[in-house]
């Protein structure tokens, strides 16, 4: 890969946590953006994405799929259920996200029947009933 992954993000843990971590792990050295105001971020989707545009490679981290490319197919697809025409205005997203849908194993996750979850209002019910819509009941049990 020709230099560092670039994360984009908030000066913060939150998701991108998980990626720093696996970064670091994968011993990958890796820089970051952080972003400090909407209009950053506003710029940021905009530019359709460092890693789509600049390195000319097929995934997000140089040229074999990652754990990145599976976040960013997954978060296209959740937006799109909700607002179809999301990306026409993002051709590089619409490119990869045909990419990504042409690869067998994923046509196969994607086919009804398979172990993926749709996305369901109601099971967001179902989850607050077993964490007890509780954000103190982790913290219990981590002490």
């Amino acid at each position: 890969m020709a230099g560092k992954p670039i994360l984009h993000y908030f000066n913060g843990r939150g998701r991108m946590e998980s990626v720093r971590w696996l970064l670091a792990v994968a011993g990958v050295e890796f820089e970051e953006k952080l972003m400090n105001s909407a209009e950053e971020f506003d710029n940021l989707i905009k530019s359709e994405f460092t890693a789509l545009k600049s390195h000319g490679k097929n995934y997000l981290v140089g040229n074999q799929m990652s754990w990145a490319d599976i976040q960013l197919f997954e978060a296209i697809l959740m937006v799109e259920e909700l607002k179809s025409d999301v990306l026409s205005a993002f051709p590089k997203l619409q490119e990869f996200k045909a990419r990504m849908g042409k690869l067998p194993n994923i046509q196969k996750f994607l086919q009804p029947g398979s172990q993926r979850k749709e996305m369901d209002p109601m099971g967001l019910e179902e989850v607050k009933k077993i964490f007890k819509d509780d954000d103190s009941l982790f913290l219990k049990h981590m002490s």
